[in-house]
């Protein structure tokens, strides 16, 4: 506990107060009334045709900003509506709660009309992130063993662990180089290709060589098409179909041909694991995909689409929350040195029986929660709710579409008290008599399925870095996050990395 301690208050940012604090922390605890109609929710004004011409126009890079201010000017439920979609936002908790309490063995959420268009469109077959009904719930049921269970997260450790250390020595060769022993580089790159390395091993058991001086263009041209695949999925998504491929003709090439590269790269992947399987089974754990063709219970089209769901889903959401816990621990320096102390104790441990990380290193896994608190890459969960049920004293029917918005929840100071401080030790907080939410994830069967691969992944890069590095950097002001369909910083200031011993 000394050494928690010691990691307790730090600035993370950036601050917006809640004007309306009060007011949103004591509108669950009035005594009960009557339930409100669903029509007598705040509504955010404006028209819902012009929010989606300004989205096509302009963007909605400030996005999150302007959920938070609309919850402090109309309280903690609204709706909002865009286009044809209708929605009701919330922000607390409590209300979190309930959905997870309604939703039944089958959540349904929106579909994604950009990516649906591309399957549709191409004729493929979607995966567990667009199905819905009981044809999501079959192969989510098919997949968890192989993709969320801790049995399958043991097998696959020593994989990410391999690829975390390589990542620590490349980068020590890079920083040895200098007399200084330190370098001060744009960490970005070398992150992302981190994280497709080790998500291509963990999925497809192959090594991709991205971590040497020269990466192929094959894998520099699939994170490119991912870059594109998210900007264009963010100028179609509120559009109706028909009107957006009139209006934005180039844009829907674009969505189009980044599809069909991940599909094609993902596509050749599982083909030399199926190639490889027809020649004799393996005598090792070869990665997920393997896996789940030798047991044959899922079609191969099924195996192939939720593996490129996963594919597209394996670098930026997991190396933006790495790169905001460097920056955070490089303007925190106390944080950091309680993190690299953790990971020296126990890095006897870990080197033995990389399984252990889970349990050795438990502020280390803090402070990969509050960086997603404070920047969470994905900026929602929704749900649309399949029974009625009630919010804050008001009717939600059945088929409402409702969206837990993470970025307002994480920054609400009544559930994390100084919000802005980048604060690990409040996760490991025993004598509180609430728990912290913590739904960076999403929550219940439709969790994100990527989600043990993405913590295991940030868990093993930041132990492995920690232990070699002290991390810098001059910047001390908040960082500016935009939103492009996932949340993400708009620059990133140069880090320093100094070699210990």
């Amino acid at each position: 506990m000394a050494l928690w301690a010691r990691a307790e208050v730090w600035m993370a940012g950036p601050r917006v107060p809640l004007r309306r604090a009060h007011a949103l922390a004591t509108s669950a605890n009035l005594p009960p009334k009557a339930v409100l109609p669903f029509e007598a929710i705040p509504q955010c004004p404006g028209n819902k045709w012009l929010r989606v011409l300004q989205i096509w126009r302009e963007g909605s890079e400030d996005l999150h900003l302007q959920m938070q201010r609309t919850f402090q000017e109309l309280g903690p439920i609204f709706r909002y509506d865009v286009g044809g979609k209708y929605m009701v936002h919330v922000m607390l908790p409590e209300d979190v709660e309930k959905l997870k309490q309604a939703e039944g063995y089958q959540p349904h959420r929106m579909a994604l009309e950009p990516w649906l268009a591309h399957r549709q469109h191409r004729g493929q077959k979607c995966g567990v992130f667009l199905l819905n009904g009981p044809a999501w719930r079959a192969d989510r049921l098919r997949l968890n063993p192989d993709v969320m269970s801790p049995k399958a997260v043991q097998k696959f450790i020593p994989m990410v662990d391999r690829v975390a250390r390589d990542f620590s020595k490349a980068l020590m060769a890079k920083v040895l180089q200098n007399t200084r022993k330190s370098l001060t580089m744009d960490i970005q790159p070398s992150i992302f290709y981190y994280t497709l390395e080790a998500s291509n091993l963990v999925l497809f058991g192959e090594r991709l060589g991205l971590l040497s001086q020269s990466p192929s263009p094959t894998s520099l041209n699939f994170i490119h098409a991912l870059e594109a695949m998210l900007k264009s999925t963010m100028q179609l998504m509120f559009m109706p179909r028909s009107l957006s491929r009139w209006m934005s003709p180039g844009v829907w090439k674009q969505h189009f041909e980044a599809w069909d590269y991940i599909f094609q790269y993902a596509n050749n992947s599982i083909q030399k694991i199926y190639q490889e399987l027809a020649l004799g089974r393996p005598q090792r754990y070869s990665g997920i995909v393997s896996e789940l063709l030798l047991h044959a219970d899922m079609t191969l089209d099924a195996i192939k689409a939720s593996s490129i769901d996963l594919t597209a889903g394996s670098v930026d959401t997991t190396a933006f929350p790495l790169l905001m816990t460097l920056f955070e621990l490089a303007r925190n320096p106390e944080v950091q040195q309680a993190l690299r102390q953790e990971s020296l104790q126990a890095e006897a441990k870990i080197s033995e029986n990389p399984q252990r990380a889970n349990t050795e290193l438990p502020l280390l896994r803090a402070a990969l929660r509050e960086t997603l608190r404070l920047y969470p890459v994905g900026m929602t969960v929704e749900r649309q709710v399949s029974s009625d049920l009630v919010l804050q004293n008001y009717h939600i029917p059945a088929g409402t579409l409702v969206i837990v918005q993470l970025y307002s929840l994480g920054r609400n100071p009544t559930v994390f008290p100084r919000p802005e401080l980048y604060q690990p030790q409040r996760w490991l907080n025993r004598t509180s008599p609430t728990r912290l939410p913590y739904v960076a994830f999403g929550f219940g069967p439709r969790q994100c399925l990527g989600r043990r691969v993405a913590e295991t992944e940030m868990l093993f890069l930041l132990h492995h870095v920690l232990k070699h590095f002290q991390v810098d950097t001059l910047t001390q002001e908040d960082i500016n996050m935009v939103y492009r369909f996932v949340l993400m910083p708009s620059t990133l200031p140069l880090l320093t990395f100094r070699a210990i011993n």
